[in-house]
């Protein structure tokens, strides 16, 4: 079976054909993946070198080595992962994945280790956004045995302008953006003080500071939107009030007021700083918050649950991406309790475990798929379900933004909408419009770049 391309998948293919450096910004859903494997195919059957991918660990076999099979099965992949690395990358393969800490580990390798490759690919290259991070520095000290260097993420600023410095400096080598952090955070971003000492500053983008950004790097830049690619039907985002009962809007308003929380042991529990107290609050918003142990917590109110159990039983199949484990275990015990058959995705769940359950899933054996965004908000194609339930707001753009193309994405043939719980008169709509605000700025020079890439690729 043949799988053609679609056009504006064509259209990127032609484009990175006479283009060593390409930063690959297309929305979530729209094949960035296949795109690669067609060009690298191409290039192997004309005498290129090997490649070499990075990726999240959980898309090396579920979305990579599975793609090369489906659509290019000629082409042998090495999965290589924590104790087998060496032993897989030993193996002969056109082409080598592994998961994005392994950066650290191909840093000690010998020159002569990276001779038989050309092509570097980096599957969710924001993953590499801070440039002080270990696997960053590993990163731009191992980039120079590539020639050609493919950087895939549809959320390139998703905190802000300056997460994209480093991804561009990864591709360029800072022909574009400069060679320094911290000369293009002071030409894009304004400082001003955050707290008493001279060092705590926050620093916030310069007015039209995508514009500018987005005309340095749109020479290199591949950009589609997704609702211009694909005939998916429409996705429709709702907001769904959820409305705490009074005692848990009590043991809310006294934390916020004390920033105090006496749980029935007699266990106090105090948070010191701003964020500590930010994060109680959407725990005890989401029905339970925390003691000091990490794994005992104590349920406030599981109305949200059971909300959350009916949005779920009036639809055919959802995917419900939840935050905490007490979230978690209080939606399995209610889907339980009602009898809604489901399957979990998150860090306790082996790889090979994950792909099963999504297979499953597919197939129509679960009614829900219950997923922590970390584990699930990659890669993973979950088109049986219709609906998207986050059953809290999220601080990370990414993750939200990503999680929405589980369902919302190539192969989807039906309506399909994303709902998102959130208490009112609580931290959790504050939360949530902050990411909308950074969603805001990101589509700003995502929207550039769409344009600039059209006007280049008639």
């Amino acid at each position: 079976m043949t799988f053609p391309l679609f056009d504006h998948q064509k259209k990127s293919v032609d484009f990175m054909r006479t283009h060593e450096r390409v930063l690959d910004a297309s929305d979530p859903g729209t094949g960035k993946t296949r795109v690669q494997i067609e060009l690298f195919a191409e290039r192997r059957r004309n005498g290129g070198g090997c490649a070499l991918v990075i990726a999240p660990k959980s898309l090396l076999r579920s979305t990579w080595e599975n793609d090369f099979a489906k659509f290019a099965p000629h082409i042998t992949v090495s999965v290589a992962q924590a104790k087998g690395r060496a032993q897989a990358f030993a193996r002969p393969a056109d082409v080598y994945v592994t998961n994005v800490d392994a950066t650290k580990w191909l840093m000690d390798q010998r020159p002569e280790f990276f001779a038989r490759f050309d092509t570097l690919i980096m599957d969710e290259l924001s993953a590499f956004k801070h440039h002080t991070s270990l696997r960053s520095k590993a990163l731009n000290k191992i980039k120079s045995h590539f020639k050609y260097r493919y950087g895939l993420t549809g959320t390139p600023n998703s905190n802000g302008i300056t997460d994209i410095w480093n991804q561009i400096y990864i591709l360029d080598d800072g022909q574009r953006l400069g060679k320094s952090f911290y000369k293009f955070r002071n030409m894009t971003q304004t400082p001003s003080q955050a707290g008493p000492a001279a060092n705590m500053l926050k620093w916030e983008d310069k007015p039209g500071v995508e514009q500018a950004v987005g005309e340095l790097i749109k020479d290199m830049t591949v950009r589609h939107k997704f609702e211009e690619c694909l005939d998916v039907p429409e996705n429709f985002e709702t907001e769904v009030p959820f409305f705490m009962p009074p005692g848990q809007a009590t043991v809310y308003k006294t934390f916020k007021r004390d920033a105090l929380l006496a749980l029935e042991s007699g266990e106090v529990i105090s948070s010191v700083n701003a964020a500590g107290v930010a994060n109680k609050l959407l725990q005890i918003a989401s029905g339970a918050t925390y003691t000091g142990d990490a794994n005992k917590y104590a349920v406030v109110d599981p109305s949200r649950y059971e909300m959350i159990a009916d949005l779920v039983e009036a639809r055919q199949h959802s995917v419900v991406f939840f935050h905490w484990r007490h979230q978690r275990d209080l939606l399995m015990e209610e889907f339980t309790k009602r009898g809604i058959t489901f399957a979990v995705i998150d860090g306790s769940v082996k790889e090979q475990d994950r792909m099963e359950a999504v297979k499953d899933y597919q197939n129509g054996f679960y009614r829900v798929m219950l997923a922590h965004p970390a584990s699930a908000a990659h890669g993973l194609t979950l088109t049986r379900g219709t609906t998207t339930i986050w059953a809290s707001p999220t601080y990370n753009l990414e993750h939200w933004l990503q999680g929405n193309r589980r369902t919302y994405r190539a192969g989807q043939t039906q309506r399909t909408e994303t709902i998102s719980i959130l208490a009112k008169g609580t931290i959790e709509e504050l939360v949530y419009q902050r990411m909308v605000d950074k969603n805001v700025k990101q589509i700003n020079i995502l929207e550039l770049l769409n344009s600039a890439f059209k006007q280049v690729t008639p």
